[in-house]
């Protein structure tokens, strides 16, 4: 069917798909939750805890902004986890409209290199955006360093801000909204995400999983819900499971008579309760799968699939 001019030319909306790019632990997924003004993604302090593609939509006014969060992009891949994360990542900045690169202030790391040398093959406009600056004792520096990143790269804009405390966030929505095509909006203006609420559980349990323990386990650990029963005008019925690698793991996950396990099924009851807006009955277990981080076959039936 032939596109009509005219009927472009009465459009007066903006809309398309932003995506959000860095190294792991920039605070991609802390600035997507502020930009929406509501926790979407899944955060946590270690690195590598978003794994999956997810959608944000923030429509405001005649502007509509997709946002498109990625895993952190990281040059070494020891497992088939890491290389699918790395693929989810690269292949997101593929036809986006908007790009916003992230990185950590003044830390510009061999990693934040390896990023940036294929954001600048985009054709796209590409907004660097430098994270917790809040954290810069001395913020003399600033403007030179942005010069230098200018002289790398003609960036569409440089963009100093603080997720974490909201600073400059407008700022960056208004450039994001000036580089938008002009274009009928794509989702309904009360819709925040593509992701089902089956889907944010899951995650929300694996956040959980993420504060609360060290450095091992989280990374070994994934969850896959077996019954998700929502009625209307009833509690919300969830059973999960709660997968790791090694037999040696799942005591630690459980903890002495269940009570870290306990622990961390309140936690996410809690949050899966605020935006189900309704109580929630969750049951957790925790069962062993050898080896699922580096297997594929492991990893597709678990839902880690390229859409």
């Amino acid at each position: 069917m032939e596109n009509n001019p005219e009927n472009l030319d009465n459009i007066k909306t903006r809309c398309g798909f932003v995506a959000i790019v860095g190294r792991p632990n920039v605070g991609k997924s802390t600035l997507l939750n502020r930009v929406l003004g509501e926790k979407l993604s899944i955060t946590s302090r270690k690195p590598q805890t978003t794994r999956h593609r997810l959608l944000g939509i923030k429509t405001e006014g005649l502007v509509q902004s997709i946002y498109v969060d990625t895993p952190g992009i990281h040059a070494k891949e020891p497992r088939a986890l890491n290389r699918y994360m790395n693929r989810v990542a690269l292949h997101s900045m593929r036809d986006v409209d908007v790009l916003l690169f992230v990185v950590d202030g003044f830390k510009w790391t061999e990693e934040d290199e390896y990023v940036f040398q294929r954001v600048i093959l985009l054709k796209c406009p590409i907004i660097l955006v430098l994270n917790k600056v809040d954290l810069l004792e001395d913020k003399e520096p600033l403007l030179p360093y942005l010069q230098t990143l200018f002289d790398r790269h003609p960036f569409f804009e440089i963009v100093p801000l603080s997720a974490k405390r909201k600073t400059n966030i407008k700022k960056l929505e208004a450039i994001i909204g000036q580089c938008l095509p002009i274009s009928p909006h794509y989702f309904p203006e009360s819709q925040i995400t593509d992701q089902s609420n089956r889907f944010r559980t899951a995650e929300v349990i694996r956040e959980k999983v993420m504060r609360a323990f060290g450095a091992e386990v989280p990374y070994s650990t994934t969850v896959e819900i077996e019954s998700f029963q929502l009625k209307p005008n009833a509690v919300a019925v969830i059973e999960a499971l709660i997968w790791v690698e090694r037999e040696g793991q799942k005591p630690i996950l459980i903890g002495e008579g269940g009570s870290r396990l306990k622990e961390v099924g309140i936690r996410a009851r809690i949050s899966i309760e605020k935006f189900l807006k309704r109580k929630v009955h969750l049951k957790l277990w925790v069962k062993v799968r050898e080896g699922w981080s580096d297997d594929e076959r492991a990893l597709k039936s678990l839902g880690y699939f390229e859409e």
